[in-house]
């Protein structure tokens, strides 16, 4: 429980979440559309991770995020009492915003032709 509470203690990872809740997200969405970089954006995944918050999988060169299934089931009255305060963010709707445009972009591909 430490562990989970530790990693929900971060602005940068609640604001993850609020967009991983929604929807699963490749890494290089997740960076664009929160304005990070891939080392800060790997550290934060790296601890929800960690703290069983989330899940991941590879799909070709791509690593997806999920919200785990199992950290819901377990923490069922913590779950919905994230749902519900993490939209009180100063940077929700802007995060929200920007995730529907990136959605749309297709970064994946984009970053594919970069290299």
């Amino acid at each position: 429980m430490i562990e989970i509470l530790k990693a929900l203690a971060d602005e940068t990872r609640l604001r993850i979440l609020a967009q991983i809740i929604k929807n699963e997200m490749c890494v290089c969405e997740i960076e664009e559309c929160l304005q990070l970089t891939q080392s800060n954006a790997s550290r934060h995944l790296t601890v929800l991770r960690r703290a069983g918050i989330l899940e991941s999988y590879k799909n070709a060169q791509w690593t997806y995020y999920k919200i785990s299934k199992e950290f819901i089931s377990e923490n069922k009255e913590l779950y919905d009492y994230i749902i519900k305060k993490i939209k009180q963010l100063p940077c929700y709707e802007t995060d929200c915003a920007n995730f529907d445009s990136c959605r749309n972009q297709d970064l994946c591909i984009q970053n594919i032709n970069l290299k």
